[in-house]
């Protein structure tokens, strides 16, 4: 049963439903990119240099006779290094990773100043109400029980000091 609770605490919280949300938009942002590197970047690319098609540049293996194209040389069944796709993947890649660089740095840029990414994610347990809230608060957003720096209820003395007398 701790599993199914564990699990159930899982996709309430929003993980599960991020992930499935991150999976998606990878998958779109990836065709995305593929038709950017395709056909906006590799084109003026491939004029550049002598009006080169970079999916045509390959390697025969085992085999004396000449392809004009790679779709020529599969079809023959002969065994290709396919440099020019490497090329072309290894762009994607490259495009890929620096658009998550931009999109990182301008999330770091929205941030609260001074805020610690592990400071945001770090979380312990109200000692009152048991809901989750950052390792840094000292007052709970949900019960406003007043916090120490170990998470323990401040004790707020408002009466006077007793004097206490041991009696013989």
């Amino acid at each position: 049963m701790g599993l199914f609770k564990e699990f159930r605490q899982f996709a309430l919280k929003g993980s599960a439903a991020d992930m499935g949300i991150g999976l998606v938009l990878g998958a779109a942002f990836s065709g995305l990119i593929d038709s950017l590197v395709t056909d906006v970047i590799l084109p003026p690319i491939g004029v550049l240099l002598a009006k080169m098609n970079f999916s045509n540049l390959f390697i025969t293996l085992g085999g004396e006779t000449h392809y004009d194209t790679l779709t020529k040389a599969q079809e023959a069944g002969v065994a290709t290094i396919n440099y020019g796709l490497f090329i072309t993947s290894f762009i994607r890649f490259v495009i890929v990773l620096f658009v998550i660089f931009l999109v990182i740095r301008q999330l770091n840029r929205w941030k609260k100043p001074g805020q610690h990414p592990v400071d945001s994610m770090t979380k312990k347990e109200c000692p009152y109400c048991r809901m989750s809230i950052p390792s840094k608060a000292i007052k709970c957003p949900n019960c406003s029980s007043d916090l120490d720096e170990v998470g323990e209820k401040r004790i707020k003395n408002t009466s006077s000091p007793r004097l206490r007398f041991k009696a013989k």
